[in-house]
């Protein structure tokens, strides 16, 4: 059995799979501070004494050595950690290549291999990201955004009387309360951010890519546009497992 690891900047997902099953997920807080003991005080009771493998894909640097220090204690001495220069079946055209999220590299593979190139991936989470990949497999770059949580953190800290709310879907546009006036700029903000990035996207490379939505937020976004075609809330963890297979293959 196969574990795959997505330590995010908000949260850290779990996903144990058997064979191509993916039998089970869960998530903890990313704590960059955590130690080993933390982490497996929280997860030791979840994760199958049957893994035998570990792939991980990591934004947090800080908290990887507590990752391996645990599945060290359960036996997975040599976990695969996703680095930038692993072939990912891509020809990836960022610059440089060091400074483009594993996350980003993960979920573009996942959605050629799933879903087949061209193809835009959106993944909504603490950050807002967008990637190209054409018809010819190159993965051309991208957008970074605020994600929704991040916006309405920034509005609280960097104001004296703007709270900080809760992420929804306002009944209107027009707020009439200071609550809902910053849920529907922070949510039709997003909305007019992702209709704006597709469609000049989509008009720059041409050849009428398949946008696929990943992250927290997806579903939520992607029910009030119609410009996302595929929902994908294991996208990652999938790339994570199909990327295992790719480089220790049957």
């Amino acid at each position: 059995m196969l574990l795959a690891v997505d330590i995010g900047n908000t949260s850290t997902k779990f996903g144990i799979f058997d064979g191509e099953r993916l039998s089970s997920k869960f998530s903890i807080p990313t704590d960059p501070n955590s130690t080993k003991d933390d982490v497996k005080s929280v997860v030791g009771h979840t994760i199958d004494k049957a893994i035998s493998e570990a792939i991980v894909c990591s934004v947090v640097p800080e908290a990887d050595e507590a990752m391996r220090e645990v599945l060290s204690s359960i036996g997975i001495d040599r976990p695969v950690f996703v680095v930038n220069d692993l072939d990912f079946g891509l020809k990836i055209n960022y610059l440089p290549l060091s400074a483009v999220g594993t996350d980003r590299l993960v979920n573009s593979f996942a959605a050629v291999e799933k879903y087949r190139a061209p193809c835009i991936v959106c993944s909504f989470g603490t950050a807002t990201t967008f990637n190209v990949v054409n018809k010819n497999r190159e993965l051309l770059g991208g957008v970074i955004a605020p994600g929704m949580k991040t916006m309405a953190k920034a509005l609280n800290l960097n104001t004296a009387k703007l709270p900080e709310i809760e992420i929804a879907k306002p009944e209107n546009v027009l707020g009439n309360t200071t609550v809902e006036s910053i849920q529907s700029g922070i949510f039709y903000g997003q909305i007019g951010i992702v209709e704006s990035i597709i469609t000049r996207f989509k008009n720059e490379i041409g050849d009428n890519p398949k946008v696929i939505a990943t992250g927290g937020f997806a579903s939520l976004i992607a029910e009030n546009t119609t410009l996302i075609d595929i929902v994908d809330e294991n996208l990652l963890l999938d790339g994570l497992r199909l990327l295992h297979e790719r480089i220790y293959p049957a």
